[in-house]
């Protein structure tokens, strides 16, 4: 997760991080990734189930229900195991998670534990009646799934009306006053629909947007070759930072992020070298902090049946069932030789990646994307559209 706005408009200096000794306990939650810690953040698919039949899920969802997912109660039990273990946020993901009748009884144990409730979805399923639960609650926020405007989106999402929908659920968590955001998953089907989303939040006012970049996952895994070349992948960021930029100067301070790509990082502050050198000094080291990616390390995931992954992607390789051993035991637990290997890639890397200048921030970018690309999961990921200048 890159901060556009944080690293390049300049709303978050290090000295922000350093107040609160990089503790994940202590930091804000829009200051989690520079914790030195990294208790995981941990994505839970409460559900497999979902209302729509999105092109590019990476967990192959449909409207069905599935029989194998975990209770109320082990749900519960693994929400205290996260607590004790001191994980900052518990994101509940899907399929839909509003499709989960006591999702509002599992966020209430969650942020009644002290942690972060965070809820990723479509937006369709989101009520007055929910959102003003949700907001009695204390949940931080809702990450609401938008690929372009209406006909784009529908496309996208397989349903008519599914973005009229999405957009009457941001606008009753705005008016419930819940915290809600954009994500936005790039492919060559819809970046041309930047500018829009931009232009969108801007009307509507919402506060955050995260652009992900395609990750081959589920069937994602499909639309490998959706995925954008290298010279139009800098455009696009290039345009997501002109834009935030853009609201920046004219008052309106978005968060603005990018997400599943972190060669971002190394692009943003060579890109800051050009154009305010101070700044990019002040960049550098914020990326240190950040690390770059932590898929079995600060990120890790719960299915809905248990099963633990380095994130919410990586789904063909388990590291245990917490039906069997808690999360927090698993997690620990380097006889694995995988989740040993996750905690430090560096010795592991192949390629560009191993005598890339740029490693320790970066973090080797996303392993399951060089796996489905390479069938070698220690290769280059090939979303890495860093020149070969650029990374010596």
């Amino acid at each position: 997760m890159i901060g556009i706005s944080k690293l390049y408009c300049g709303a978050v200096e290090p000295s922000d991080v350093l107040r609160y000794e990089r503790e994940s306990g202590k930091l804000p939650s829009h200051l989690l990734q520079f914790s030195k810690d990294k208790k995981p953040v941990v994505v839970w698919n409460v559900t497999r189930r979902c209302n729509l039949k999105c092109v590019h899920c990476y967990s192959s969802s449909q409207n069905i229900q599935y029989s194998d997912e975990l209770s109320t109660e082990e749900g519960k039990k693994l929400i205290g195991d996260l607590a004790s273990f001191g994980s900052p946020v518990m994101l509940f993901s899907g399929g839909e998670p509003l499709a989960r009748k006591d999702l509002p009884e599992l966020v209430q144990f969650a942020v009644d534990r002290g942690m972060r409730a965070v809820i990723s979805t479509n937006g369709t399923l989101i009520t007055k009646k929910k959102a003003a639960i949700f907001s009695k609650i204390g949940l931080s926020y809702v990450g609401v799934s938008l690929d372009g405007m209406k006909e784009i989106h529908d496309a996208f999402r397989g349903v008519k009306g599914a973005f009229d929908a999405s957009m009457n659920g941001i606008r009753i968590c705005l008016d419930a006053g819940i915290k809600v955001g954009v994500r936005f998953t790039i492919s060559r089907r819809n970046f041309s629909e930047i500018p829009a989303i931009f232009d969108l939040i801007e009307r509507e006012n919402i506060p955050r947007a995260c652009f992900y970049h395609l990750v081959y996952s589920g069937r994602g895994s499909e639309l490998i070759d959706e995925d954008l070349s290298h010279e139009k992948t800098r455009e696009v960021v290039d345009i997501i930072m002109d834009r935030t930029r853009d609201l920046f100067d004219r008052g309106m301070e978005k968060e603005i992020l990018t997400v599943d790509n972190h060669a971002d990082g190394p692009y943003i502050y060579l890109r800051l070298l050009k154009e305010d050198p101070e700044r990019a000094a002040e960049v550098l080291e914020l990326l240190k902090m950040n690390e770059g990616n932590s898929s079995g390390s600060g990120i890790g995931c719960v299915s809905w049946d248990g099963e633990v992954y380095a994130d919410q992607f990586w789904r063909n390789i388990s590291f245990g069932n917490v039906r069997e051993r808690p999360f927090s035991e698993i997690w620990t637990d380097t006889s694995n030789e995988l989740m040993a290997k996750l905690k430090d890639k560096k010795p592991y890397m192949k390629g560009r990646c191993a005598t890339c200048r740029w490693l320790g921030i970066c973090g080797g970018n996303f392993r399951v994307r060089a796996e489905a690309a390479a069938g070698d999961l220690w290769a280059p990921d090939p979303a890495c559209y860093l020149t070969d200048e650029e990374i010596t």
